[in-house]
């Protein structure tokens, strides 16, 4: 449970939450374009296609907030 609790601390420090917002948002965006750029141009979106879109900027939230934690517990011994 401790070492949950430490990789949780690490996850939500201000720096990564930062840097892992600003990388899924770029990301986010331009995948969201790939994939749902007609259907929104075209107004052709259903609800099941906003919770696609709503994973498509969590996934690399994730993702860059579990490399930056992973880095930094490495780096840093914990």
């Amino acid at each position: 449970m401790n070492t949950l609790l430490s990789w949780l601390k690490c996850a939500f420090q201000r720096d990564v939450v930062m840097c892992s917002g600003k990388l899924a948002l770029i990301v986010g965006t331009l995948l969201m374009l790939i994939n749902y750029g007609d259907k929104l141009y075209l107004g052709h979106t259903q609800p099941i296609d906003w919770v696609k879109i709503g994973f498509t900027f969590l996934v690399p939230y994730c993702v860059s907030t579990y490399s930056a934690v992973d880095s930094f517990r490495r780096h840093h011994g914990k």
